[in-house]
């Protein structure tokens, strides 16, 4: 999948890997569950993989939604090539920098899901404009203030074409974002006004700002509310740019439902370009993320059927206590900013090819490079090999700078690399 070798530089490869690009990787026939891996590895099971970008294509589809999946959660050119093979409309980011990686990679459609602040950071993205005239870059714009140092910024670059910019709305004590339609429509009218330097595409929404709260189903469906309510009001004024579709747009993995069901087709009669951006279901996970999903264990009708596709494995280095077992995986390897990982399997290399399941098994404590995992008396010994999934799996890609790719047998197929 890739022809960037990895080194020594990457945990979990065994020296006799060093140096191989992915597709070399798939011929030496490693294999997790022999042993034939160095501790702790992050591994991705590839037909999850693939079944997950396959699944949310098909339900962008159905939607009439265009899906602009967001790369922050990877980062990875593979899996971003993935998603892009598969017919996602563009990538998001939530940085410049993403965006300097996503040029580099010749990603041609970017929407930069933040403000975009900093002269440096204006003035590459302008430069990238200025340079090909295929790029189509979408911004978000939430302040006056904002608006006129791109609007200034622009002019003085003398940029051959408008800066396309989203008006985002938010919610109190949220993130960024408008906070009334009032207040997106006087924005509006500002950005109207610094034309032909930039122009108004749309409105866009995060609603998964507070997915962990109770209410954030209700909070999710108010925001998309009110982001529509802005939209409309903005519509009748004519403020949009003439040329070309409305984009409303509404972000992140955890309620696609309500996306599909309120985002419009039209605005006071201008066809809309209906845009979704999830980005942690490339993988999925085992705590958050399926919760969210799938209610109670339920697979709501018309959703995709995602499968966790992410586990880091480690191997136990001690046995302290009869009913405790300290391994080594830590903040350094997994995702601990929901809640710590999971145990789901435990293996003793030479016992036979199926890993059991961790049942009766808890991660109690994190350190950086060691978990305290509570277990029944005896349930492993000094050298057993645990398997965990993830919770909110953003958190555990940059932690790697390649995750190996392996089969439901857990023998390696090849790797995909990040770019942190």
């Amino acid at each position: 999948m890739t022809g960037r070798s990895l080194d020594w530089r990457t945990k979990g490869l065994p020296p006799a890997a060093e140096d191989c690009t992915s597709g070399e990787l798939a011929r030496l026939g490693l294999d997790l569950l022999a042993g034939d891996l160095m501790m702790p590895v992050a591994l991705l099971h590839e037909a999850a993989l693939r079944h997950n970008i396959r699944e949310m294509q098909a339900f962008a589809e159905r939607s009439g939604a265009r899906l602009c999946p967001h790369g922050k959660t990877s980062m990875s050119p593979e899996l971003l090539r993935m998603q892009l093979d598969a017919g996602a409309w563009g990538m998001t980011a939530a940085t410049a920098h993403h965006v300097r990686v996503y040029r580099r990679l010749g990603i041609g459609r970017i929407l930069l899901a933040n403000p975009l602040v900093g002269r440096a950071d204006i003035a590459f993205v302008l430069g990238e404009i200025a340079a090909d005239p295929d790029l189509d870059f979408y911004v978000l714009a939430d302040s006056p203030d904002q608006v006129a140092s791109l609007a200034e910024a622009a002019r003085a670059a003398g940029c051959p074409r408008p800066l396309q910019l989203l008006i985002e709305t938010g919610v109190e004590n949220g993130r960024a974002g408008v906070r009334s339609a009032d207040q997106a429509l006087a924005l509006a009218r500002g950005i109207k006004a610094a034309e032909p330097w930039l122009a108004l595409r749309g409105v866009e929404t995060f609603e998964g700002i507070h997915q962990t709260r109770s209410d954030a189903r209700a909070e999710a469906g108010d925001m998309i509310d009110l982001a529509l309510i802005a939209a409309h009001d903005i519509a009748r004024e004519g403020l949009f740019a003439e040329d070309g579709p409305v984009l409303v747009s509404a972000g992140g993995s955890a309620f696609l439902d309500l996306c599909a069901a309120r985002l419009p087709a039209e605005l006071e009669g201008r066809p809309v370009e209906r845009v979704i951006r999830p980005g942690c279901y490339v993988t999925h996970d085992h705590g958050l993320y399926e919760r969210l999903t799938h209610p109670g264990g339920a697979h709501p009708e018309g959703l995709p059927g995602l499968r966790p596709a992410l586990e880091v494995w480690g191997v136990v280095l001690s046995v302290p206590d009869p009913e405790l077992a300290i391994v080594g995986v830590g903040k350094r390897d997994a995702s601990f900013d929901v809640e710590p990982p999971l145990p789901l399997w435990r293996h003793r290399p030479g016992s036979g090819r199926a890993p059991l399941p961790a049942s009766g098994m808890k991660a109690v404590t994190l350190w950086d490079q060691h978990l305290a995992l509570a277990m029944p008396a005896g349930g492993l010994a000094v050298g057993d090999l645990v398997g965990f999934g993830i919770s909110h799996p953003c958190a555990t890609f940059d932690r790697w700078t390649a995750l190996l790719l392996v089969d439901d047998a857990y023998r390696v197929n090849g790797a995909v690399t990040t770019l942190f």
